[in-house]
């Protein structure tokens, strides 16, 4: 055999086992709403999860796609629970629609401050919670609880009464009950599109994470902030996610490296989640915005419409909707 055959040969063999070496590493797809490489702690949960479990060595990749460059932001659920999505960072009450019992992760007043978030992760709330995700086909990879609060165009939100007359976007059915009981309009939309609405004029006001109200520069658009302070009327639960199907596709070194990832990216988060709403209170100043918070009569007032209202339809219309509200109360 000539040498420049076995030259060619030796070659093809080379690429033969470059290409089984590479194909040999599995390529999870994670996608998510929010902004990338801009600070948004979400974004960073993923980022981090990613560059984790490549330190790990165990054929294991995430690939992020953030700014929904994937999947828009009501599709991501669905495409999770079907497989055709392996991972997302999701405000799970945006699935409420498929499954709602999702929507006592959005309750108004359930969680009131982060260390009392902290502890409902090992709850039996939680446990009722991530069992309606599990059976859906998904896993819980990190737990993550924000924080956020009221902004507006056109009247600073404290009382029920300052949002009559004002167009309003929520993130999910419960606030968005409440709300339209204390006098407001309401337009359903996830997070990535208030800026718009409210540039338009679709929107007077919104109530969102303090995460987003500075990853999508909300501070452009409204005069006065409603932050969340000692009486935090909105928490949201926005955990990351894992197809089973992706799940059960790994072996056990990979699953091991993935547990890991989650709980490095969970910690990370629970250091940094008060701190974005200090952050967002000074941006928004910054940028020349009033910033206000509720003060405990306020927070009572907003605390009896949503029992009158959210509560109650909850409670009346949800599959275990009373149990999962007595079990989320119960924690101390």
């Amino acid at each position: 055999m000539k040498p420049t055959a076995l030259v060619a040969m030796a070659s093809l063999g080379l690429a033969v086992a470059f290409s089984s070496a590479a194909s040999a590493e599995t390529v999870l797809r994670a996608s998510h709403q929010f902004p990338g490489g801009k600070g948004d702690v979400r974004d960073e949960m993923v980022q981090l999860m990613a560059k984790e479990v490549e330190a790990a060595n165990v054929d294991l990749k995430i690939q992020v796609y953030p700014g929904q460059s994937l999947f828009d932001a009501k599709e991501q659920w669905g495409a999770l629970v079907r497989g055709r999505l392996d991972m997302t960072a999701l405000p799970l009450d945006y699935a409420s629609g498929r499954h709602p019992e999702f929507s006592a992760t959005l309750m108004p007043g359930l969680v009131r401050n982060h260390e009392r978030a902290q502890r409902l992760n090992d709850s039996e709330f939680m446990d009722m919670i991530k069992q309606v995700i599990n059976d859906a086909g998904a896993k819980v990879l990190a737990d993550a609880w924000l924080a956020g609060g009221f902004a507006s165009s056109k009247q600073c939100i404290t009382s029920p009464d300052t949002v009559q007359g004002q167009a309003m976007r929520a993130a999910g059915p419960a606030f968005d009950e409440m709300l339209a009981t204390a006098g407001a309009s309401i337009a359903s939309m996830p997070s990535s599109e208030i800026y718009t609405a409210m540039q338009t004029g679709v929107l007077d006001g919104a109530n969102t994470s303090s995460g987003s109200f500075v990853s999508y520069r909300i501070y452009e658009q409204v005069d006065c902030l409603t932050a969340p302070g000692e009486n935090a009327l909105w928490f949201m639960y926005e955990p990351i996610l894992i197809s089973q199907q992706s799940w059960d596709r790994l072996n056990e070194e990979q699953q091991k490296a993935l547990t890991e990832a989650g709980q490095k990216a969970e910690e990370y988060f629970a250091g940094e989640a008060a701190a974005l709403d200090q952050k967002m209170i000074d941006v928004f100043k910054e940028n020349g915005v009033e910033v206000v918070s509720m003060s405990q009569e306020d927070y009572e007032a907003w605390l009896k419409i949503a029992k009158e209202s959210s509560y109650k339809t909850f409670a009346e219309n949800v599959p275990n909707g009373q149990a999962l509200i007595d079990a989320a109360l119960a924690v101390e």
